[in-house]
């Protein structure tokens, strides 16, 4: 966690930002639902719709001001792609990879418990 900006020195006004707790390639677990996912986006804070936000039961609507994390996600039933709050999640420890399809495409293998992200060459 660190502190940005300073007023006081002509700076924008200080602003608390959060560092992300999980990484890209990091399998992780839901703490309320039942699936697990791989991490393949953070976002600082919440940055999807607001109608989204407001389907989000209040009892266990989580607050915006975390970082949320794109997730390859799968339940016992589906693969699919999950928006999560860090709050949310813990560090999936079966060491197990995921059976989603999708996660050939954006990483190159699983390797000691996480995905390792494809090598994209610059042109």
């Amino acid at each position: 966690m660190h502190f940005s900006g300073n007023p006081d020195q002509g700076g924008e006004p200080m602003t608390y930002q959060r560092s992300a707790k999980f990484d890209i390639g990091q399998v992780v677990v839901h703490r309320l639902f039942d699936f697990r996912g791989v991490v393949f986006d953070v976002d600082p804070q919440y940055l999807d719709d607001e109608e989204w936000w407001q389907a989000i039961p209040e009892a266990v609507r989580p607050e915006k001001n975390q970082p949320f994390y794109h997730l390859l996600a799968e339940n016992g039933e589906s693969c699919y792609v999950a928006y999560a709050s860090e709050g949310n999640l813990d560090a999936d420890d079966t060491g197990e990879p995921l059976r989603h399809p999708q996660t050939d495409l954006i990483f190159d293998r699983f390797e000691n418990g996480r995905y390792l992200p494809k090598i994209r060459l610059a042109n």
